[in-house]
């Protein structure tokens, strides 16, 4: 196994559940010191053990509600007092809600952009002088394929997704000289408990069940994706492919696909 990551300081968000927790084990068994960012804080005192027996060389726990956004630049000057520095930032904190808009509150539509878009660019904005100072630095967004093909009881999630999408494109430019690299994963479905809260009758995550991606294969996707110059790593190919035609013929897509779009 690769040894890449040996000492290097990997923050993760969303660090107590789903994706988060794969990818905080793939660097922990890399010898990676953790820095783990997640709101349950039981949950996330158990991945500090189980990260320390595969191998990590240091786990640092700070259980955080990113909602609270305006005291985020406070919480990364607490982690780099006692880490001495970031070297990653993976932002893999979100969550959805699959409802129409006009039964979705307005909280909802606060918190979710909250947590998916403006907790990620301030984290982001916070971290940049930290990871200026070191010599090589990566800044991994979690988007969705969401975020390139929306479909219906989707309108907030899909919006703050292409919201991230357009801010790592547009960020990967402004850092292009600062050794920063910056990569986007769009992931379809992913077999977590992320579908517990954004379909809570279990429709569409029974009817997109076949298609679900193991968590564990996207995390180590993720993780071998650190320190390169990759763009977006789009999962899977043929969705990604879906969106890509999407793009020319968008008419056509919604016609073809209007019975499954509508399965939520």
């Amino acid at each position: 196994m690769s040894r890449k990551l040996e000492g290097k300081k990997i923050m993760i968000t969303g660090a107590s559940s789903g994706l988060g927790v794969e990818i905080a084990k793939k660097c922990a068994q890399q010898g990676a010191i953790l820095l783990l960012v997640g709101r349950n804080e039981s949950r996330l005192e158990a991945i500090v053990q189980e990260c320390c027996i595969l191998g990590a060389r240091e786990v640092l726990a700070y259980p955080y509600d990113l909602r609270n956004v305006h005291e985020i630049p406070s919480l990364i000057n607490s982690v780099n007092e006692k880490a001495e520095g970031i070297d990653v930032l993976i932002n893999n904190a979100g969550f959805g809600l699959f409802e129409r808009l006009d039964q979705t509150s307005i909280q909802t539509v606060q918190d979710m952009f909250n947590v998916n878009v403006l907790s990620l660019i301030i984290l982001t904005k916070s971290v940049i002088p930290i990871m200026k100072r070191g010599n090589k630095a990566h800044i991994i967004n979690i988007a969705s394929q969401a975020g390139k093909l929306a479909t219906p009881k989707s309108s907030i999630y899909s919006a703050t997704k292409f919201a991230v999408i357009g801010f790592s494109n547009s960020l990967r430019m402004e850092l292009a000289e600062e050794n920063i690299a910056v990569t986007v994963i769009n992931p379809g479905p992913i077999d977590t408990s992320f579908f517990d809260q954004a379909d809570s009758s279990g429709t569409y995550a029974k009817s997109v069940k076949r298609y679900m991606l193991n968590p564990e294969k996207v995390a180590s996707k993720t993780v071998q994706s650190i320190f390169t110059n990759k763009r977006e790593i789009n999962l899977p190919a043929w969705m990604n492919g879906l969106a890509k035609i999407h793009t020319l013929f968008p008419s056509i897509v919604e016609a073809v696909g209007k019975k499954g779009f509508h399965s939520k």
